[in-house]
C-alpha cells in the first residue's frame, strides 16, 4: 500500500493567504545559483553542537536539517510529504510495516556513499543505552530494523501507524555515516546541500555549498550561507536594516512599523501551530493538585496576552498543544476564560486562601515572554495567587532552566499532525514531556488515534484527547503566535512558505535564493 500523503488541507489552508509581503515585496524570481545568505538568527546557544538529537531551538534547526544534514522526508512548503535521502516508501495496509527506498548516488561530505547502513545506525543512536533525545519516543516504537539491500530498509512498528512516514522528517533523526558517527557530529559530516567551513557554538556558523549534491537542480541555491547568532530581538533588526543579514527570524512585534517603513525589507507571516506556554511539573508540588493547575488556567488573561504580547499577529489557546493548522483541531471547545472568582474557587478545593509561587523565564523561551511572565503575574494577583517572577540568563536556558524548574515560560512549534505533537511532548515517559503529566485515558487514546486509519473514527479520538489535556493537563498555552521573519531585497523565495517552522519550515538554507 503506498502513501502519498498530503497535509495540504490540513497545514496549509491559511498559508498562501497568511504570507503577508508587508513592504517591499519583490516579483517571485527564477532560482539561480549564486551569492550569500547572511542570517541573523535567534536560538543560539555556545552548548550547540552538530548532534541532531540534542536541537532544540531555532539556530541549530536552521542549520542541521536541510543544510548540513538531511532526513528521509521533509515537509514542502505547500504541505504534502516528499522524500529527502529517501525516493520513496510504503506501508503495509495496517501501516505497521514501512519500507523506504534510497536515494542511490548520495555522499556524505567526506565522500563517504550512503546507503542502508547509515539509516539504521542513525535511527539506532536515539534509543541507545544512555541516549538524550528528543526523538527517542518515535525510534522506540520501532521493533525491527532491517536491511532489506543496499538502498532499502523496512521498519517494522509496535504498532500501526499512519503517520511513520511524516515522523521521519523529524529534525532531530539526521542521518550520519555509519562507523562514523561521533566524527560526523564532531565536524558537522551530513549529506545536506552545505559542508561546513566554520562552527562557532553560540556565535557564528559558515557552510559552502556542495557542488554535486543529489539534490542540485533544486536546492541549495547559495555558494556560501553565515549564520550569525543574534539572540536580542533588536540587535536582529538592526542587523538587517544596516545590511549586516539579508534575513532573521522571529520579529519583535514592537519593530515591524521599523520594518515596513523600509521598502528593501520584507516581511513574511504565516499562520501555523507556534505556541507559546507555561509548563509545570506535576512531580512538584503543589502542581501535582489538579485543583492548583485549574486555578493557573483561570488566573491567566489569555486575550489581553494576545492583545498585548503578540499584538494581534496570533490566537487565543485553550491549553492543548493541538492548533488551527492541524486536521483535527477541536475548534469547539469550550474555551478556558479568565475568570479570577473560579480561579479562587479551585484554590479553595486545593485547601489554599492563596498561592505564592515562581514561575521562570526568559527571551530565549519566546519573544516577549518576560512581558508575558508579568502580565500574568497582575492578572493572577485578584485571584489571590502571587507569582514571582523569575528572571533566567537566555543562554542555556533550554539545558538549565527548561525540564529543570518546576515552572517556566517556553515555546513549541507545533508538529504537522496530532500524533507528532503528543508523542513528542506528552506521552508518557518522553525526554521532552515538559511537565510529567501522565493520564490513563489519554495515553490509552494516543495508541488507538495513531492506529486509526478511518479519518471520522481519529476526529472524535483527537478531539477527546484535547478535551483531556485542556482541562487537565499541565501547561497552560494562553496564545498561538503567527511566525513573522523578514528578509532584504537581495532575497527572493517561492510565493507559499511553510508554516511548521520559522524561515519556511526552518529550511530556507536550501530553497531560498539570491535575487
Amino acid at each position: 500500500m503506498e502513501f502519498n500523503i498530503s497535509r495540504r488541507s490540513m497545514m496549509q489552508g491559511t498559508a498562501a493567504a497568511g504570507m503577508l509581503a508587508a513592504s517591499g515585496a519583490s516579483a517571485m524570481t527564477t532560482p539561480k545559483r549564486g551569492g550569500t545568505l547572511r542570517l541573523g538568527l535567534k536560538g543560539a546557544n555556545t552548548s550547540d553542537t552538530w548532534d541532531g538529537r540534542t536541537h532544540s531551538d531555532q539556530y541549530m534547526i536552521n542549520m542541521g536539517h536541510g543544510c548540513v544534514f538531511e532526513c528521509l522526508t521533509q515537509v514542502e512548503s505547500n504541505g504534502d510529504l516528499t522524500g529527502e535521502l529517501a525516493e520513496s516508501w510504503s506501508a503495509s495496509p495496517d501501516a505497521k510495516v514501512w519500507t523506504f527506498q534510497l536515494r542511490k548516488g548520495v555522499k556524505f561530505h567526506n565522500g563517504k556513499s550512503f546507503g542502508a547502513d547509515d539509516v539504521l545506525a542513525s535511527l539506532q543512536i536515539h534509543v541507545e543505552e544512555g541516549a538524550k533525545s528528543a526523538a527517542k519516543p518515535i525510534i522506540a516504537d520501532i521493533e525491527e530494523m532491517k536491511k532489506l539491500g543496499s538502498h532499502e530498509v523496512q521498519l517494522t512498528l509496535k504498532s500501526s501507524n499512519a503517520d511513520f512516514a511524516f515522523l521521519m522528517s523529524d529534525y532531530h533523526i539526521l542521518m550520519y555515516p555509519e562507523g562514523m558517527i561521533d566524527e560526523a557530529i564532531a565536524k558537522g559530516i551530513g549529506t545536506g546541500p552545505y559542508r561546513v567551513v566554520s562552527f562557532d557554538p553560540g556565535v557564528r556558523c559558515v557552510v559552502k555549498r556542495v557542488d554535486d549534491h543529489h539534490l542540485a537542480d533544486n536546492s541549495g541555491y547559495f555558494d556560501e550561507i553565515e549564520a550569525i547568532a543574534i539572540n536580542d530581538g533588536s540587535a536582529r533588526t538592526n542587523a538587517l536594516l544596516t545590511g549586516q543579514v539579508d534575513a532573521i527570524n522571529a520579529l519583535e512585534k514592537k519593530t515591524i512599523p521599523l520594518l515596513k517603513a523600509n521598502p528593501s525589507i520584507t516581511i513574511i507571516e504565516v499562520t501555523g501551530n507556534l505556541q507559546y506556554t507555561f509548563p509545570m511539573l506535576v512531580a512538584v508540588e503543589p502542581f501535582n493538585d489538579i485543583n492548583v493547575r485549574k486555578a493557573l488556567k483561570y488566573g491567566c488573561n489569555r486575550q489581553e496576552m494576545v492583545d498585548k504580547i503578540l499584538q494581534g499577529h496570533g490566537a487565543v489557546g485553550n491549553d492543548s498543544p493541538v492548533g488551527p493548522a492541524n486536521q483535527y483541531f477541536a475548534a469547539d471547545l469550550p474555551q478556558i476564560e479568565y475568570d479570577p472568582d473560579k480561579s479562587k474557587f479551585f484554590l479553595k478545593k486545593a485547601g489554599m486562601t492563596s498561592l505564592n509561587i515562581d514561575l521562570s523565564t526568559a527571551e530565549a523561551a519566546f519573544s516577549g515572554a518576560i512581558d508575558a511572565s508579568l502580565l500574568y503575574q497582575n492578572s493572577a494577583k485578584d485571584a489571590g495567587i502571587n507569582i514571582n517572577v523569575v528572571q533566567e540568563a537566555s543562554d542555556g536556558y533550554w539545558s538549565n532552566v527548561w525540564l529543570k524548574k518546576p515552572w517556566c515560560a517556553c515555546y513549541w512549534s507545533g508538529r504537522a499532525t496530532e500524533d507528532w505533537m503528543f508523542k513528542t511532548a506528552y506521552e508518557r515517559g518522553v525526554p521532552w514531556n515538559d511537565t510529567g503529566w501522565d493520564d490513563a485515558r489519554f495515553q490509552d487514546l494516543l495508541i488507538q488515534g495513531r492506529g486509526e486509519l478511518n479519518s471520522d473514527n481519529r476526529r472524535e479520538i483527537y478531539h477527546e484527547m484535547q478535551q483531556i489535556i485542556s482541562e487537565e493537563g499541565a501547561t497552560i498555552l494562553p496564545m498561538f503566535a503567527n511566525y513573522i521573519d523578514a528578509h532584504n531585497d537581495k532575497v527572493a523565495h517561492g510565493n507559499v512558505i511553510g508554516n511548521l517552522w520559522m524561515l519556511d519550515n526552518s529550511r530556507a538554507c536550501k530553497r531560498w535564493w539570491a535575487v
